[in-house]
């Protein structure tokens, strides 16, 4: 397996655009993974209580929605979600008040290394015991 992090540049969540989905394309092979980082109020807040929710499937399929944040300019204007991890497809929906708030973190692509490469299932018992690592020397002195 091989990484890439890519900067997710995030999403804002307004009165007019209450809803932003992240998803990857469905015919990519790799796994992604969304690491949420921050989301916070940006200039323009109200002080009111601005709920971010995420949307997303249960191990049933079903949609779930989950409260992530509950912001307040007087009293909690961001919030650090220390890389909190979703599977796309992911909806960020503002359930509570108008904004703005802004989401960020990272993206980050799982590459499923090329299967031509073979497992050595097939070795015999004369070659594993030759894989084996030899015994720990004590240190001389």
């Amino acid at each position: 397996y091989s990484f890439s992090d890519l900067l997710f540049p995030g999403c804002e969540l307004t009165a007019s655009t209450k809803s932003y989905t992240f998803q990857v394309d469905e015919e990519d092979d790799s796994d992604h993974i969304l690491a949420l980082s921050v989301v916070c109020l940006t200039d323009g807040a109200k002080d009111e209580c601005n709920v971010v929710e995420v949307v997303g499937r249960n191990h049933e399929n079903q949609e779930i929605a989950v409260p992530v944040a509950n912001l307040k300019l007087s009293c909690q204007p961001l919030l650090s979600l220390d890389n909190f991890k979703l599977q796309p497809p992911v909806t960020f929906r503002l359930a509570a008040g108008s904004g703005p708030v802004h989401l960020a973190g990272w993206h980050q692509i799982v590459h499923r290394e090329d299967a031509s490469f073979e497992d050595n299932d097939d070795l015999s018992e004369e070659e594993e015991e030759e894989e084996e690592l030899a015994p720990i020397m004590p240190a001389k002195k």
